[in-house]
C-alpha cells in the first residue's frame, strides 16, 4: 500500500511530535537500566539508538521535503 504525498506529510509530523519524543524517553530508560555505563558506551549506545528509530519510517520520510509530485503546476498567465 503506497502512501499518497500528503498522508505521508502527515504521518512525519505525527511521528516527529508524538513518536519521537516518546523514543527519547524509551531510550534514555534503556541507558539508565544499563546502571550509567562509562561515556564512551553510553554515547555510542544512543548513536545506536538515534539511528535505530528512523530505519522503520524510512519510507515515510522520503521525498516530503520536495515538492507535491501529484501536484499540479503554477498556471502562466
Amino acid at each position: 500500500m503506497a502512501l499518497s504525498y500528503k498522508s505521508r506529510r502527515r504521518w512525519s509530523l505525527v511521528i516527529l511530535l508524538v513518536g519521537l519524543p516518546l523514543y527519547i524517553v524509551a531510550a534514555v530508560s534503556v541507558v539508565n537500566a544499563l546502571g550509567r555505563p562509562p561515556i564512551w558506551l553510553e554515547f555510542l549506545v544512543y548513536v545506536f539508538l538515534g539511528f535505530l528509530w528512523m530505519l522503520p519510517f524510512k519510507f515515510v520520510f522520503k521525498g516530503v521535503g520536495k515538492e507535491d509530485p501529484e501536484a499540479e503546476p503554477p498556471r502562466e498567465d
